[in-house]
Parts: structure tokens; sequence; C-alpha cells
């Protein structure tokens, strides 16, 4: 690097997960169900701050953290175990860190949640953001005034959206992706805020709105186009068991992100996305699943199908002569402090 800037900053709200999967069926009213699958970690924003560090992108997260068992187990993970820098974020005396359990469940899951409005907001917590490379952002209906200054500072700005609860989808939302380097959302939210019926359609609308747009599929892979470079690409997902989907999403943003700043080429940007949150499905707890170049080593070195060997064949070029110790996935219940 020829700088000493971060090469993320991201803000946003951080939960205490609680992952429960290998159930047999959902739970009915009044029915206790056991499972033999079970994890825990930071969740939410941390999802993305975890998945972009193990990348060894050096990662600036500006969250609040409760002053209860949560919020210290979390921050000593974030902190002392992943390397992030936690400069921007604050502890709230008297705020409880928000819970959610998640029930995986058939390729996917049910989430229960338990918190309270953040003391903090998002541009309070940023202030004047540092002169990032690149920041990963949620965008919302209401425009963050640190979006702007951070643009104004040069940072890119990969940018997400969520599922709107009102299924209003204004495309008022779409006028922020003038501050955006990148749009990634996934196929539903694209094709609603497009008004359009198709990804490849959705695309092609948002491709006119912002540099480099991305729109995920899910099982069928994800589609992309790079306006400043001229190019498309199109590739599928892998075919790997799905524990638990919990912040796959999220997964795949940090590792274009992470390709982007390498200065790949869009269709190898795509698919080493693709890999990673293919990856990040097999392990509990949205951000302690994410596999890092310890990850994707380990999948490459053990791979032995001829197909897959010659698509990922980039790999053997991109991963670092040492990829790191192995990363530490989701413990089934947090260890005990040692006093």
């Amino acid at each position: 690097m020829d700088d000493d800037r971060p090469d993320v900053v991201l803000t946003g709200l951080l939960f205490y997960d609680l992952v429960l999967t290998g159930l047999g069926k959902p739970p009915t009213p009044g029915e206790e169900i056991w499972t033999g699958g079970m994890g825990c970690g930071p969740g939410g924003i941390a999802n993305l701050a975890v998945a972009a560090a193990r990348f060894g992108l050096r990662t600036s997260l500006a969250t609040v953290f409760g002053d209860d068992l949560y919020g210290e187990y979390c921050r000593d993970v974030l902190r002392d175990q992943e390397g992030i820098d936690l400069t921007l974020s604050r502890t709230a005396d008297g705020w409880p860190t928000p819970v959610t359990v998640s029930l995986a469940h058939d390729g996917d899951r049910a989430l229960v949640t338990h918190g309270q409005e953040p003391p903090y907001s998002q541009d309070a917590l940023m202030g004047d953001p540092p002169e990032a490379r690149t920041a990963l952002v949620h965008i919302e209906a209401e425009p963050r005034e640190w979006l702007a200054k951070a643009a104004a500072n040069g940072t890119h700005i990969y940018a997400d959206v969520g599922w709107d609860p009102t299924q209003q989808w204004s495309t008022d939302l779409l006028d922020q992706l003038s501050l955006c380097h990148a749009f990634l959302p996934n196929e539903t939210e694209a094709m609603a805020y497009t008004r359009t019926d198709s990804a490849v359609a959705a695309l092609g609308t948002l491709s006119e709105l912002v540099p480099v747009a991305v729109v995920t599929r899910g099982g069928a892979g994800a589609v992309a186009v790079d306006q400043t470079t001229g190019e498309y690409a199109d590739v599928p997902a892998l075919d790997i068991d799905v524990l638990d989907a919990t912040g796959a999403g999220d997964v795949f943003g940090a590792s274009f992100v992470a390709a982007s700043l390498g200065g790949w080429p869009l269709e190898e940007r795509l698919r080493f996305a693709v890999l990673a949150a293919g990856l990040s499905v097999g392990r509990h707890s949205g951000a302690l699943a994410a596999p890092g170049w310890y990850g994707v080593d380990r999948w490459w070195r053990s791979l032995t199908d001829p197909g897959l060997k010659r698509t990922y064949g980039f790999l053997a070029d991109r991963l670092p002569d040492d990829p790191g110790p192995p990363v530490a996935y989701a413990p089934v219940t947090p260890p005990a402090r040692q006093h």
C-alpha cells in the first residue's frame, strides 16, 4: 500500500448474534425443538468489518457497544481478535447491546431481536470521516451526512440496501447513488427499486446511475457491469450446502471490495466474491463465518474438480504467499473471561 489511510471505513448497528442450526422444522407455538448446532459472535455491521479485516484490509469501524457482557465480548473480539480499529466507536452507559437469535432452517433463517435505538447516530459517530480508500455503506431512505463528506474526500463508496418493510421501494433512495462508486443490491431489491422484471434489466438501469453495478442472485450467482472499464460479467454460484446464510451478502460485499482494491478484472472480482460468500454459509454466525485469505487458500489447495480448478485458476496468482493463521470461527458460547 502506498499510504496509511484506512482501506475500509464503515458504520452501523452492531448485534450480538446467537445462531441455532440443524432445526428439523420451524418451531410452532407451545412447542420445544432441540437442535444440535449453535454458534455466537458479533453481528450486524460486524459482518462487514470482520469480512474485510480477514482479507488484510485496514478496517475502521464506527459503532456503539452497550456497557454489558455482550458489548464487552463483541468489542474484545473485533479489536483484539480481528484487529479492527475501533477509534471511532463508543460505549454507551446503560444501553443494552442488541441481541439477535437466528433460527436457520431450509437454507434461510428467521430472526428475533431485542434492542433499542442507539444513543449515537451514524453522523455523530463518524463526524468528519477519515480519508479512507473505500467505505462500505448500507443506504437507507434518510441520507447520512457523512456519506457526502466521505465522497468529497475521494473515498469510493460501495453501497448495498435492505428490504423495504413499507413495500413502497421509493426511487428517491436511488438519488444517493450519485455519491457511490458501486452499488450491490440483491435481485429482489434491484428489481423493486428499478421497476424491472429481471436481474439483468435491473442491472441495466443501475449501470446508468453508478460506475459499478452488481446484482446478486443467491443460488444463481451474480451479474455486474463496470462502466469504468467497460466490463460485463455473469457468474454462477457454487454448489455448497447451506448451514447458515446469515451475513453472506456482507461477505460478498467485503470480498468484492478487497478484489477491487487489488485492481482485479470484473469477472475475477465477481467470482471471488461469490466464492467467499459461498464458503461463509457453511459456518455458524455471519461475522465469524467469513473465510478470509485463510479460508479461500484452504479451499483452493483442497480443490479437485478440474472445471472449478480452471475457472478459479486466477487464484494461483492472487492468493498471498502467507494466507495467515486459521481464522476463529463462532464458538458455541462466549469463552469464559480470565480474571
